[in-house]
């Protein structure tokens, strides 16, 4: 019974904001008032037909985008070759590194980018490719913990054996084992990596353009304007990672089933 009261009342402190929220997104007017008055629907034509917000929104999508492929060209030979490594210290030394970027402040990182990328010698400052570069960074090891986790738990050590045993190589096996039998993984961390680079704002805010600025960065410069506009805006961002978390949760229930399955 106290369990479920703690539930309750987290459960009620999570939905209060998110209601009021959506409440101020179609509210007329919300100036020194505890509850929005008017309704109205302006807010969201009005944010789906600002320019900035326009251009903010297909920035984040095209970070996300080439961060979610950078993982899977870089997270899925790392995240093998640490699952196949020989030596039980390697592995724990390289789960070390590639969970470093974790503990360490996305402000950090940005202060780290302004310096090196803001020279003279690398003047790529405020480019997308940049921005999706420090994205990457702090997105790749969700990805990896995913899929090495589930290398581990799926014993695929033990397919890679029998198929070794009949004449397959190294590149047969990753293709036509790990890959098939990671799928879910894979979806899985690409879902996080990608909610992650959707919502980022510390190290995006440093380090954006005038022109590649992301959804969150625009977001917190429009709650000096209208707080309608602003809470519309957040009602998107807010409806985004909900689709991810019940995308996250659907592709968790079905590698979930596929281990049952392996076992």
């Amino acid at each position: 019974m106290f369990l479920s009261w703690i539930t309750g009342v987290y459960l009620v402190y999570l939905a209060i904001p998110i209601a009021l929220l959506i409440m101020g997104s179609f509210g007329e007017l919300w100036l020194n008032t505890l509850l929005p008055t008017g309704v109205t629907g302006r807010w969201y034509v009005e944010v789906a037909t600002d320019p900035s917000f326009r251009r903010a929104f297909v920035a984040s999508l095209s970070v996300a985008t080439i961060t979610c492929a950078a993982s899977v060209a870089i997270g899925l030979p790392l995240g093998y070759a640490v699952f196949r490594a020989q030596s039980r210290r390697v592995r724990a030394f390289a789960r070390v590194l590639y969970q470093l970027p974790v503990a360490l402040p996305p402000l950090v990182l940005a202060f780290g980018f302004i310096l090196v990328f803001s020279s003279d010698t690398l003047p790529w400052l405020g480019s997308i490719w940049l921005l999706a570069a420090g994205h990457i960074v702090l997105g790749l090891p969700y990805f990896l913990q995913t899929v090495v986790s589930d290398m581990q738990r799926l014993g695929l050590r033990t397919l890679e054996d029998a198929a070794e045993s009949l004449g397959s190589n190294g590149l047969q096996r990753f293709m036509h084992i790990v890959v098939p039998a990671l799928r879910h993984s894979i979806l899985a961390g690409l879902i996080i990596v990608a909610a992650l680079s959707i919502g980022e704002f510390q190290f995006s805010n440093l380090v954006a353009g005038f022109l590649n600025r992301t959804y969150p960065v625009v977001l917190l410069q429009a709650f000096y304007g209208a707080t309608g506009f602003a809470c519309a805006a957040t009602v998107i961002l807010l409806s985004l990672a909900f689709l991810a978390a019940v995308s996250g949760s659907l592709v968790a229930g079905g590698a979930t089933r596929m281990k049952v399955n392996v076992a």
